[in-house]
């Protein structure tokens, strides 16, 4: 009997944590086609070289000006890229809900091959679903 009853808890136990860990899933996920841009008053994209860097900026802890140059790249809006990875609600920006955290590579553009971290407010599905024609992609270099 008591042994029935631990089986049955730890079953309740893994369940449970799963309808926590599986319920938190990116809107985007690996492999994913996107294109860059943030709000429409300042629509360029800081890329971070790590996931910690940028997590820290959007909770509003950075040293200076000088380390976000050093750290980042700034993408120009309509930049395409590929999702390589996502931690769900990763980061918590003040005065906002917590977002994902998006590793993506930059597949257009002058920063083509490169990759980094970006908030998933920040991308939004390549309406194209990345097909770009030649001459779409001779435009974006």
């Amino acid at each position: 009997m008591k042994r029935r009853f631990l089986g049955a808890a730890a079953a309740l136990f893994v369940m449970s944590a799963c309808v926590t860990v599986c319920a938190a899933s990116c809107a985007i996920g690996t492999g994913g086609r996107v294109v860059l841009a943030s709000d429409q008053v300042d629509p360029d994209v800081f890329l971070w070289d790590t996931r910690d860097r940028l997590v820290d900026f959007a909770a509003g802890h950075w040293n200076s000006s000088r380390t976000i140059s050093e750290h980042t790249f700034l993408a120009k809006p309509g930049t395409r890229a590929v999702v390589i990875a996502c931690t769900p609600a990763f980061a918590h920006p003040h005065y906002s809900d917590a977002q994902d955290v998006i590793h993506v590579k930059v597949v257009t553009g002058p920063f083509r091959g490169k990759q980094g971290w970006v908030m998933s407010s920040d991308l939004h599905l390549d309406p194209d679903g990345g097909n770009l024609s030649n001459q779409a992609a001779h435009r974006n270099r």
